[in-house]
């Protein structure tokens, strides 16, 4: 990352707006529940709701009227500033399929990065009442207490998750299955969820493809900040310009090992 200053002053309060920001978003999604959940298909077919759209755009009304200077990058609306130093990313909802089917493994993305790299991310999940807060340089905290990832200490003893099969291609399918035979277990279909679970020691390796920005800047400073390793599979640190593959570790030769197989394979 580039240099990044902040006064303790600074930090809170931008602790403090992307919590709120949190907040606003779990009241919409849970007064919403009330409801039948209607969709429709956007062109990529994935699904949308007008409550993902409703949140993303409360979210940005928020951002205009306290951070005017800051860009904006999220799923349901064109991206604004993205030449600031300061974006806010944000994914209204991660997980909408979940989310329609009443799943509870959904929950709102947000990050801010500076000159393009995450420095601050929360996963909050408005139904199980969980909410992981990650800012760069101080411990990841799971409803306000400090957490870690695990050691684990053999690639055959981890548990890998991945949170969407079907967004792999055939060559990333095969370095999936080649990495998946080379450990313990397999959890399927996790979304965000997984990472917090990850950052808290529960698990051992993410994978994921398909994914935009607003998929996984706040999973990266969540992850990382608890202690483990989160980056594309070639190894390199994320970014909003990164592609659309990443994993994630608790363990450092666990990650290691991991980028290995996914990039020989």
């Amino acid at each position: 990352m580039s240099s990044l200053f902040l006064s303790n002053d600074q930090k809170n309060q931008l602790l403090a707006f992307a919590n709120q920001l949190a907040d606003h978003s779990r009241k919409i999604i849970l007064d919403a529940l009330a409801n039948p959940i209607n969709f429709e298909t956007k062109t990529d077919l994935s699904p949308v709701t007008i409550i993902d759209q409703n949140v993303e755009y409360a979210l940005r009304e928020l951002i205009h009227a306290h951070y005017p200077e800051h860009g904006i990058l999220g799923e349901e609306y064109a991206s604004e500033k993205l030449d600031a130093d300061y974006v806010w990313v944000i994914d209204p909802i991660d997980g909408t399929k979940a989310f329609i089917t009443g799943m509870p493994i959904y929950g709102t993305l947000i990050s801010l990065t500076y000159q393009g790299t995450p420095f601050l991310g929360i996963i909050d999940h408005p139904v199980t009442n969980e909410r992981w807060v990650g800012f760069e340089g101080q411990q990841t905290t799971y409803n306000g207490k400090p957490i870690q990832v695990r050691q684990c200490l053999a690639l055959a003893q981890a548990i890998v998750s991945i949170g969407n099969p079907e967004s792999l291609s055939e060559g990333e399918s095969a370095a999936f299955k080649q990495l998946r035979k080379e450990t313990k277990w397999g959890i399927y279909g996790g979304n965000c969820y997984i990472y917090g679970r990850l950052a808290m020691g529960q698990a051992d390796i993410s994978v994921d493809s398909g994914l935009d920005p607003f998929d996984y800047c706040a999973l990266d400073v969540v992850v990382r900040n608890a202690g483990g390793f989160m980056s594309d599979w070639e190894g390199q640190r994320l970014t909003i310009h990164s592609g659309h593959r990443v994993v994630a570790c608790g363990d450092k030769a666990i990650h290691a090992q991991a980028v290995k197989i996914l990039t020989n394979a």
